[in-house]
This record gives structure tokens, C-alpha cells and sequence, in this order.
């Protein structure tokens, strides 16, 4: 099932205003049906990590389809009397009639290289940039911080229970989906699975235990009411006096004399090390070695690497605010950037901004992006940008050079070449088929796959290389001398 959030709120006017003043102003000098093309690229990954995960196309792709606007809409621009009343009506009729290529969702992705690429009209380019950000921006983020967080469990379960710490509800339910696409095996957020299929779960808070006369009282009869089902929270008193051997008490008494021996326990508070190696071992001796011990509480990537380094006995790790903020770095800093313009006779003319900051130097032109992969190992060697009239023939060695280091050379030799962008609309139409989340969720598992170990470390991880061909490069450079 696929949330269309234009049926409850319109979004085509979720635009920085700067869009419409010069969305008026092409259609005033002229410009208003030249044919432009953006990229959507980011500058640096998260967290100084080594790669970032593609996210939010789907909502990008609803939002496109849904691109109108309203009578309301039009009365209130014509009443800031800033408008031609020939942009007015022309905006009565609005939809979005250009070209739409992406990197699809879940797939690893670098600085520079183009996530989005827009052609069209001035107006139409123009008028989407601040949703496209916000979308790509904020999905991208969660992906690649779930995605630390669940290869940093190395294996266990990984669960998103951020929705209250969120910023706000659609920063919640999106980012639950995120999650998921970035590894989370499931979510707290019930509207997350009725809307996407991110699936849902959960068991009891502290209120459940407190409501009761006794802490075995409110155990004894969650195991009744959810006998295949039954994760106790252990530790609203004292976990290894009272919670846990309440715990075994109940499970003995109920689930046992059904044959039902999985269960689980939940700690959300303590030394979660000490104690899940304690009650590991009370339950062990207790007979319920089936007994899952999961865990809650401020977690992140770096926490959860340290408690298995010491030993902690964990099968289920619970993260929130965390995750669903991406509170170490809680910015992913994608950028929308005119790149090239098309002449009367339809000629791409290549554009450059250019910046005292090198990095904030863009690349020019209608691009390609292909992902190089070794024949020998599966794994990625390089990705590489070429303009978009360009091949590449893998089945040629191909030198490769580092475009800020140019005398920085490899020969890249027996590789496949895949090109990572693919059309999502034409025309106006939506043309990508669009995969279900469980497959963009396994297609990023198996694209991370790809990476070297060296380039998935937390810390320092080697620098994968996005570079360019020699054509791309020369363009950059004259361009650059041209400004100058």
C-alpha cells in the first residue's frame, strides 16, 4: 500500500517562495519554457562515513504526479501582488511535463554524483526544488544512519522506535520507512506499516507493570492475554531482583504448560552490558535458553559496538530519537543545482557555479553516473561520471584519474559498468516501475554487500573515488577559465 500525502494536504505550494518570484520572472523575460537541467547531489557523507543510501523517491514520485494548483492557492498568490496575472492562469493549469532520472532507492551513494536529475522547463525545474530536497534529503539521512546502526548489530535484530522523538509526524512515518530500506527489520510506528508495510510490532511500557498490584501480576497476565507473543519489560523495579525472576516465574507458569518455550525479555535502563549477561544466564538456568533479551535506551551505532564488544547477551536492539533524528549529524546536505541549459536548436550547454570553497565548485553538464564493479570479486571498484552522450566499454581496461589529484591514476581492468541512473519520468509520465519496499530493502542489503569493508568503517573509512572522464573534466576546466 502507497501513502499519497497530496490526499490529505496539497504540497505543490511547499516551495520556498524564491521559486514562484522567479518562476514569475522566466515567464516575464522569456524563459519560462527553456529547457534546464538540475542535479540533486550532496557534498559530504553523514557522520564521515564512507557512503550514504539513496531514500525518498517514491514520495517524490507522488508528489510529481500530484503537482496542481488550487483556486485557493491562486487567490492568495494574487493577493500578495507580486504576480502577472498571465503567470496566474498560466499556473491554473500547471503540471509538470520534463524528465525525471534518479539513482533508485536503497542504492550506496557518494558526494557529487547526481541522486536526481531534472530537465525541464525553467518554471517546472524550478518550482520542485525545494520538495525534492526535502524528501531525498531527509529519507537519505535515516536510510544511511539505520544502516550504520544495524551493521554495527552485526547480525541481530534492529528495530525503530522513534516515533516520539521525531520532528514531527511525516518526519515519523517516512522515517520509519527509511529505516526499513537502510536494514531495520521493523518499527514501533503502526501507521508506518499500515500505509508502507514497514512491518509493526511491540509488546508493553512501564504503565503495563505499574497498573498492577505486583510486578508478577502484570507479567502472568501479559503471558495470558499474548502466550506467542510475550516480551516482558524487566526492569520498572529492580531487573535482577524483582524482573527477571518474576519473569521465569511467569513463563513457567503459563507458557510452559503450553509448550511454548520463545519469549523475550526488555531492558530499557541500567548497565545494559552487566545485566544482559546476568539475566542471560538466570534464564539459562532456568531452562529458557529460547528466551530473547532485547534492549532499549539511547542506542546508537558506536553504543551498540561497544555493549557486543563486551559481551553484551543481546538479540534485539531498540532505537529512537537516535536513529529517527539521526542526532549525531541531523543534516543531509543535498543540494539542487542548475548544471546545463538548452540552446533554441536544443544543443546542451553546460553551466557551472564556481566558489572560492573548492567543494562547493559544481560539476557542469547533462551527466551519467556508472558504477564500476570487479569481475573477479562482485565488489564496487569506482563510480565515474562522463557527460551523457558518453559509453563506456568494460570491455576495455579503462584508466581512471582523480579529478582533484589529477595526477592520481588507476587502470581499471576485467570490471562490469553499470549505469546507476535510471528514467523515472518522461514527458511528464512516470515511467520507472516502481519496486515494492521489501525489494528496495533487499536491493540495498545487497548493493552495501557490494562495498569493501574498508570503505563500511565507522571510523576513517577508506575513500571510495567518484571519478571523471577526461571529456567531463575538460568541460569543468574550461568553464572554470572562461569565469575567471
Amino acid at each position: 500500500m502507497r501513502m499519497k500525502t497530496q490526499e490529505k494536504l496539497n504540497m505543490t505550494m511547499l516551495c520556498d517562495f524564491y521559486e514562484l518570484t522567479m518562476g514569475n520572472g522566466y515567464f516575464k523575460t522569456g524563459y519560462k519554457d527553456r529547457i534546464t537541467y538540475f542535479d540533486v547531489f550532496f557534498r559530504r557523507v553523514p557522520d564521515n562515513g564512507g557512503f550514504a543510501i539513496a531514500a525518498g523517491l517514491e514520495q517524490l514520485i507522488e508528489y510529481i504526479e500530484n503537482l496542481h494548483f488550487t483556486k485557493e492557492d491562486i487567490d492568495y498568490l494574487r493577493g500578495r501582488k507580486l504576480f502577472d496575472e498571465e503567470f496566474l492562469a498560466y499556473l491554473e493549469n500547471f503540471r509538470f511535463t520534463g524528465d525525471i532520472y534518479a539513482i533508485p532507492e536503497g542504492t550506496p551513494v557518494f558526494p557529487r554524483e547526481p541522486l536526481v536529475t531534472v530537465r525541464a522547463p525553467a518554471i517546472e525545474a524550478q518550482l520542485i526544488e525545494t520538495f525534492t530536497l526535502l524528501t531525498i534529503n531527509h529519507q537519505s539521512l535515516i536510510a544511511t544512519k539505520a544502516n550504520r546502526i544495524v551493521r554495527a548489530a552485526r547480525g541481530r535484530t534492529v528495530l525503530e522506535f522513534g516515533s516520539r522523538r521525531a520532528q514531527g509526524a511525516d518526519a515519523a512515518i517516512v522515517g520509519a520507512r527509511a529505516a526499513y530500506i537502510g536494514g531495520c527489520h521493523g518499527t514501533a510506528c503502526t501507521i508506518s506499516d499500515e500505509l508502507y508495510g514497514v512491518p509493526a510490532g511491540g509488546t508493553m511500557a512501564h504503565a503495563w507493570v505499574q497498573m498492577f498490584d505486583t510486578e508478577y501480576d502484570a507479567f502472568k497476565a501479559y503471558c495470558e492475554i499474548y502466550p506467542t507473543n510475550a516480551t516482558l519489560l524487566v526492569d520498572t523495579y529492580d531487573t535482577l531482583k524483582s524482573g527477571v525472576p518474576n519473569a521465569i516465574r511467569a513463563f513457567n507458569e503459563v507458557l510452559k504448560p503450553l509448550g511454548i518455550t520463545k519469549c523475550g525479555i526488555r531492558l530499557d535502563s541500567g548497565d545494559m552490558a552487566y545485566l544482559s549477561r546476568q539475566a542471560r544466564k538466570m534464564l539459562d538456568d532456568a531452562g529458557w535458553t529460547d528466551c530473547k533479551i532485547s534492549v532499549s535506551n539511547s542506542l546508537d551505532e558506536y553504543l551498540i559496538q561497544d555493549l557486543l564488544l563486551q559481551g553484551a547477551q543481546i538479540d534485539l536492539f531498540g532505537v529512537g530519537e537516535r536513529m529517527i533524528t539521526a542526532k549525531s549529524e541531523p543534516v543531509f546536505g543535498g543540494v539542487y543545482k542548475l548544471t546545463a541549459v538548452e540552446d533554441e536548436a536544443g544543443n546542451v550547454i553546460p553551466k557551472i557555479k564556481v566558489s572560492e570553497n573548492v567543494e562547493k565548485i559544481t560539476v557542469p553538464h547533462f551527466k551519467k553516473v556508472y558504477r564500476f564493479y570487479g569481475r573477479d570479486t562482485g565488489k564496487a571498484i569506482a563510480d565515474y561520471m562522463t557527460v551523457y552522450d558518453e559509453q563506456v566499454d568494460d570491455g576495455k581496461d579503462l584508466e581512471l584519474f582523480d579529478p582533484n589529484a589529477t595526477w592520481k591514476t588507476k587502470t581499471v581492468y576485467n570490471f562490469s559498468a553499470r549505469e546507476l541512473q535510471v528514467p523515472v519520468f518522461l514527458g511528464g509520465k512516470c515511467v520507472y516501475s516502481r519496486p515494492t519496499l521489501e525489494q528496495i530493502r533487499e536491493y540495498c542489503r545487497r548493493e552495501v554487500d557490494t562495498l569493501w569493508d574498508e570503505v563500511k568503517r565507522f571510523d576513517y573509512p577508506h575513500k571510495y573515488y567518484v571519478d571523471f572522464s577526461q571529456k567531463l573534466w575538460q568541460i569543468q576546466q574550461d568553464l572554470l577559465r572562461s569565469k575567471h
